[in-house]
C-alpha cells in the first residue's frame, strides 16, 4: 500500500466531494481524502501501484493545482 500527499488549492468541502468521485471512478480501490484545515490543503490518497502522476492530472484537468509532496 502507497500513500502519496500533494498540496492543492481546493477550498471548499463540495469541491474536494466532486474531486474525490471523479478519481474513485478511475481508481475504485483509492483511500482518498482532503485535509482543508491544513494550511496545503492536502490531498491524501492511499492504493497499491498508485502513479501521483495521474492523481496530479486528474485534479489538474478540474482546474485546481495539485502539486506531490515529499
Amino acid at each position: 500500500m502507497v500513500v502519496e500527499v500533494f498540496k492543492t488549492n481546493v477550498q471548499k468541502e463540495a469541491d474536494t466531494n466532486y474531486i474525490i468521485a471523479v478519481i474513485l471512478t478511475q481508481f475504485p480501490d483509492y483511500k482518498i481524502n482532503f485535509d482543508l484545515e491544513d494550511c496545503d490543503k492536502i490531498l491524501r490518497v492511499e492504493g497499491v501501484d498508485l502513479e501521483p502522476k495521474n492523481i496530479i492530472d486528474y485534479v489538474n484537468c478540474l482546474g485546481y493545482t495539485c502539486v506531490q509532496l515529499d
